[in-house]
């Protein structure tokens, strides 16, 4: 029969309107079924989505979409990371309100999301910028004051020119700011603080439990959470010094390397270095210039090392006639330990960079343990590595290990002003979170400052704190403080004039605990902890690398907050993680070097000849250079609109394409001609399906045994098992070559079934190998399999259906592939029915080319029969 071509543009919004009318997607908290929270992470309302939204969300609603069908309750909700910078900086651009902005965007990004044919559950849907979300979350700042988890400090921040907003570390690249790319300053402000530290040794330890996380994120973690060991060493101060300074103390984790000191440096805000910039214009300079510098470690590794004289020295813990000088560093934060190191040149590459920079001493005290004493010099690069200490008096010949409880053992036992001079002390490297951020498109802090009673939380009554809508951006700085009417407000305790918090909170607290807020994002209350506690934690989570530390660990962090006020009883937010590769893309650029113009693929027309690939301009016909493959940025042009995609080919080539790829850990390359594969994929199974469709709906779904249908039978059940594996595993890309090699297998049985010339029992054993077809590509290509569905008679919806069973008989292997051994060596491989009996397995082996050739004709001493597991023939 005809068949005609499958029609994507008709039949994908068709079934997405089915599973909406019979909200197929939405899930029941009291439906009692074992549960399956799938989630990716939520995307920011920019306007448009892009092909990594595309492979982002596919990969996620394969797994819900497998595990509804094996009967699981799934979760599988969407929202919107709504609040933040680029939305004040359209306001500012555009001449519009950032609210009016974000919320066009976030209904265009709807529509395009629905068009994916995505399995979510809409009806739980919010956006972060909802004063229904921001409510709660105001509450949870409440509940964290009372614990005890929320604090206001002065402190030295990052600040943004451009943005003009305070930045977390984490969100300073290079020092710049992560978005506007401005250089960072450092400024002294009063901000609001979460007490993440609190957590840091459950944050390290728990990460041991997180069996499901990809290694490198933990260790990613690890090493932001940063746990060390060492000694708070105290150095007494000799000669002049300002007032109330009689030592200095270092926190170090090489104390093995004491006798390498040649300065002790200390941060520009260290009381003492206050203190000497009071006294001395020079000092307060130099510790002025530090300030301007961003605070991130990854900036000041890479900055050049500068300091400055403090013409202070301190006495050697181990020798009380050696005179260390001090110096203000600019390398040195106040953040970090005690706000003061001591240099070891030798050991440590910025010590030594600072060292020759200032003409400092460099004695090297640690050489590798196959080094000669006598000769180890230390030239432009300092030796980090283990070995045996040198140079360093009662510690030489010791491992830095056995130096280091030395040294310990012998400072905790003397002492200075009365108390010991050392103390092993645990130090992180994580510092408390700064979620104050100068802006107005964000969750307003729910505080009130009143110059009677002090800081004081909105009554929960009073909440939520809203942001006003007459807000102007016609000046950089927060519209909240120029609000005439906004920030005044009466006391809640003395009943005074008062004003608001006008600090907004970083966003990302607000998607710190969103998961959360899905579970039941209708209760008055942030959660209902017994419906989260048995949603909880997420069993699958999905989203990018770049997440690894930021996003992650507050979360990791809040949700130990929430279990702290009772709103969670757990303390992981995400029993699974998979980060997901980039999709990137060819780039192509018209014109030579540097100065050439990038040309977006849209405008490219591509031809191959002789195995060359050429890129030409649709427009006019010149020549192009193709250049290297690249992620997808507007700036280099290699872009792809999905919606182009979708309307060309339709959302499940979109899908099956990226699924198919490369592994789903990797980055995938988008290519035309890859997309083009992918959609005659899907026009093949229609038309397979479609032309024996008749034939097939004669018949009721029955394995076949024996006869000629068996084959067939095998390789289904066979296929399902190894597909269901795959996606266990999210193994995408090796389901979809298995899918491949089904449908070849498929196609001349349902050819033969579709002339008619089968018998009611080979029908049989092909419909239900087309079913098995059918539900296993539901997964991926969910309208074209619900079609395929359709013609074969079913009434209900493959999105519904329960995944096929395997039958046991069909997937058993009847034959078993033997290693011969001769002598001990490999020599052959025997493939052999698996109930062989000894005889039939020692002819059969003797009767190899292999054997033969090393037998010559000899007979064997002995053949050695391990029934199912090995041959060994002894000559």
């Amino acid at each position: 029969m005809s068949t005609e071509r499958y029609n994507p543009r008709e039949t994908e919004p068709r079934w997405q309107k089915k599973w909406a009318e019979a909200k197929v997607f939405e899930t029941d908290n009291s439906d009692r079924r074992e549960k399956y929270y799938v989630l990716e992470m939520f995307p920011y309302p920019s306007g448009r989505i892009h092909v990594g939204h595309v492979r982002n969300y596919a990969l996620g609603d394969v797994v819900a979409r497998y595990k509804r069908a094996r009967g699981f309750n799934v979760l599988h909700p969407m929202g919107w990371d709504a609040f933040g910078m680029p939305a004040e900086n359209a306001a500012m651009q555009n001449k519009v309100h950032p609210k009016d902005w974000t919320y066009q965007n976030i209904a265009a990004m709807r529509a395009q999301l629905k068009s994916m044919g995505l399995s979510l559950d809409w009806s739980r849907e919010f956006a972060t910028c909802d004063v229904d979300y921001y409510h709660r979350q105001q509450a949870l700042f409440i509940d964290m004051m009372d614990k005890g988890l929320v604090y206001r400090k002065q402190s030295k921040v990052n600040w943004d020119p451009v943005d003009q907003t305070v930045l977390a570390n984490e969100q300073v690249i290079d020092g710049r700011g992560w978005r506007s790319g401005a250089l960072v300053e450092q400024r002294d402000l009063t901000q609001w603080f979460f007490k993440i530290t609190d957590f840091a040794q459950d944050l390290l330890d728990a990460l041991d439990t997180l069996d499901d996380w990809p290694e490198k994120v933990r260790l990613m973690q690890k090493n932001w959470i940063g746990r060390s060991e060492g000694l708070t060493i105290r150095w007494q101060i000799e000669g002049k010094a300002p007032d109330g300074f009689s030592e200095i103390q270092v926190y170090t984790t090489r104390a093995d390397t004491l006798f390498g000191a040649s300065f002790l440096a200390i941060a520009a805000d260290h009381p003492l270095a206050r203190a000497l910039s009071a006294e001395n214009e020079a000092v307060a300079a130099f510790c002025d210039d530090c300030r301007r510098a961003g605070t991130a470690l990854a900036a000041l590794e890479t900055a050049e090392k500068k300091g400055i004289n403090t013409g202070i020295t301190v006495r050697h813990p181990l020798d009380p006639d050696w005179q260390v000088p001090v110096y203000i560093a600019n390398f040195v934060l106040m953040d970090y330990g005690t706000g003061a190191i001591f240099g070891c040149p030798s050991g440590d590459q910025r010590d030594l960079d600072f060292a020759r920079k200032y003409d400092l001493p460099v004695v090297p005290v640690v050489m590798p343990k196959d080094g000669d004493a006598a000769s180890f010099t230390i030239d432009d690069t300092a030796y980090d590595g283990d070995g045996v200490m040198i140079n360093s008096r009662f510690l030489d010949g010791k491992t830095p290990e056995d130096a280091f409880e030395m040294v310990a053992s012998k400072l905790e036992a003397e002492q200075l002003n009365g108390a010991p001079v050392a103390e092993r002390k645990v130090n992180f490297r994580l510092r408390d979170w700064g979620v104050s951020r100068q802006r107005y498109w964000g969750c307003p802090i729910p505080v009130i400052h009143c110059e009677v009673c002090g800081v004081v939380p909105v009554p929960k009554k009073d909440l939520p704190v809203k942001l006003p809508d007459d807000v102007t951006f016609d000046v950089p700085g927060n519209p909240l403080d120029r609000h005439p009417t906004w920030r005044h407000v009466s006391c809640p305790c003395c009943g005074k004039a008062a004003r608001r918090e006008t600090d907004t909170m970083d966003t990302f607290v607000d998607s710190s605990w969103y998961y959360t807020r899905f579970t039941a994002p209708w209760q008055d209350e942030p959660t209902d902890p017994a419906v989260a506690n048995r949603w909880l934690p997420v069993d699958q989570y999905i989203g990018g690398i770049e997440h690894a530390i930021l996003h992650l660990l507050y979360s990791r962090f809040f949700t130990r907050a929430m279990r702290e006020t009772g709103h969670v009883g757990v303390s992981e937010p995400f029993k699974g993680l998979f980060t997901q590769g980039m999709v990137v893309h060819e780039t192509y650029r018209q014109g030579s070097g540097q100065n050439g113009q990038w040309i977006s693929p849209a405008d490219i027309r591509l031809e191959e000849a002789d195995g060359i690939r050429k890129a030409y301009l649709r427009s006019t016909g010149e020549e192009v250079t193709i250049g290297s493959i690249e992620k997808m940025s507007k700036s280099k042009k290699n872009v792809i609109d999905p919606d182009d995609i979708i309307a060309s080919y339709g959302a499940d080539t979109a899908r099956f394409f990226v699924l198919s790829d490369s592994p789903p850990d990797r980055d995938v390359i988008w290519s035309e001609a890859g997309v083009e594969g992918a959609f005659r994929f899907v026009q093949r199974v229609w038309r397979l399906v479609a032309e024996a469709a008749d034939q097939l709906k004669s018949v009721s779904a029955a394995p076949a045994h024996e006869g000629d249908g068996k084959a067939i039978s095998q390789i289904a059940h066979k296929t399902l098992q190894a597909v269901g594996g795959d996606l266990e595993k999210l193994a995408f890309n090796k389901a979809v070559a298995r899918i491949y090699e089904f449908v070849n297998a498929l196609a001349q049985p349902l050819q033969q079934v579709a002339s008619g010339k089968a018998d009611a029992t080979f029908t049989a054993a092909v419909r239900n190998a087309t079913e098995i077809l059918i539900q296993i590509i539901a997964p991926m290509t969910p309208h074209l399999a619900e079609e395929c569905w359709s013609v074969l008679g079913h009434e209900g919806l493959v999105a519904q259906a329960a995944w096929p069973s395997i039958d046991p008989a069909l997937v058993i292997e009847n034959e078993v592939t033997l290693p011969i051994q001769i002598n001990g060596k490999k020599r052959a491989e025997l493939t052999i029915a698996r109930d062989a009996d000894q005889n039939t397995v020692q002819q059969a082996v003797l009767d190899l080319d292999a054997v033969k050739a090393v037998l010559q004709g000899q007979s064997p001493k002995k053949i050695i029969v391990v029934p199912q597991r090995i041959v060994n023939i002894v000559i």
